[in-house]
């Protein structure tokens, strides 16, 4: 996926319009072996159904996770200007230095399980403008974030765990919500980092005004370029690289799922190498969830982002591989079959 600079939209559609699918043969193979294995027959639960999709998508009828990346999206917003947020702005970088530093929870998430971390800073200096008086992207722009996004993947990895950092992103996650699945903006609007009420109010008032300047946008992608931030458009492209790339993804929360939203809404196939890690606090996103016809795989009360729950879920996910890998069959422990 290399050279993507300056990609067009029609290319990205053409992206996605090509994907790969999975194999069917890796998945049949995990079945077979399945079958054999020392214990009853779906006994293991969602575990077992997690090697069979890590196999067709990894295409690898032994699938395994050796190289596991949690990749951490940055971005500020115009919009945080109207108080959308409980924090300021200046929190954003401030927390990127705490990655770095290794001092935010996704640290320490990713030393207890022997995951890789990078870190990506969109251009945090320079955020998106006010989404309600402006759009955040001209075409070229957004197009390249995407290509950013693609590449970020660069470097090896079998298992993707995408999150974010940016403040006032559950607002531009919200509105794109809005935009695509309509409702009211209460409805797709939450307390993010622990806004007030007063704070929930000037949330809810600039999603909707966000949605009500772009009325009549039906384009996901230009929906994306007009409401959504550079951390949002950067995932869009890991996705869609990750595909090509055979390396299935593990999505976090209210924000990270703005970017599987966003490819569902162009092709609902786009998404099927994309599991959705845990379903957040925040509001709406058991909506957005049940809309993408997921079934996220924690559910722990969390909303802080960072892609945490993602990497606990990843956890899970690597633990089904090795388990799968690491279990006699009948025959080899000598254990007797069912009559």
């Amino acid at each position: 996926m290399s050279n993507m600079t300056g990609l067009p939209f029609d290319d990205i559609r053409d992206l996605v319009a090509r994907m790969p699918g999975p194999d069917d043969d890796a998945g049949a193979a995990v079945r077979a072996r399945d079958a054999r294995l020392t214990k009853p027959a779906g006994s293991l639960g969602r575990l077992e159904g997690l090697v069979e999709w890590l196999a067709a998508w990894q295409s690898r009828s032994a699938p395994r996770v050796d190289r596991p990346v949690v990749c951490i999206y940055a971005a500020n917003h115009g919009i945080a200007a109207r108080g959308v947020s409980a924090f300021p702005q200046s929190v954003t970088q401030q927390m990127v230095d705490n990655f770095a530093a290794g001092g935010a929870a996704i640290n320490q998430i990713c030393l207890a399980y022997d995951f890789g971390l990078k870190v990506l800073d969109l251009a945090l200096e320079h955020p998106t403008p006010d989404i309600v008086e402006a759009d955040a992207f001209d075409e070229a722009g957004c197009a390249a974030t995407i290509a950013f996004g693609m590449e970020s993947i660069a470097g090896g990895m079998d298992l993707l765990v995408t999150g974010e950092m940016g403040i006032a992103n559950t607002t531009v996650a919200a509105a794109l919500y809005h935009a695509l699945y309509g409702g009211t903006a209460d409805e797709w609007v939450g307390r993010g980092t622990g806004v007030d009420d007063e704070g929930l109010k000037r949330k809810s008032d600039a999603v909707a005004a966000a949605v009500a300047r772009i009325e009549g946008t039906r384009d996901p992608l230009e929906i994306l370029r007009r409401l959504g931030g550079r951390e949002i458009a950067a995932m869009v492209g890991a996705l869609i690289a990750a595909r090509f790339e055979r390396v299935p993804v593990v999505v976090d929360g209210f924000v990270a799922t703005a970017a599987a939203a966003i490819l569902h809404a162009m092709d609902p196939t786009a998404i099927d190498h994309v599991l959705i890690g845990h379903v957040s606090a925040e509001n709406a996103h058991r909506e957005v969830v049940r809309r993408l016809g997921k079934d996220p795989l924690l559910s722990l009360g969390m909303r802080l982002g960072e892609g945490t729950g993602a990497a606990l879920a990843a956890s899970l996910v690597r633990t089904a591989a090795l388990t799968h890998a690491g279990m006699a069959t009948f025959e080899q422990a000598g254990v007797d079959d069912k009559a």
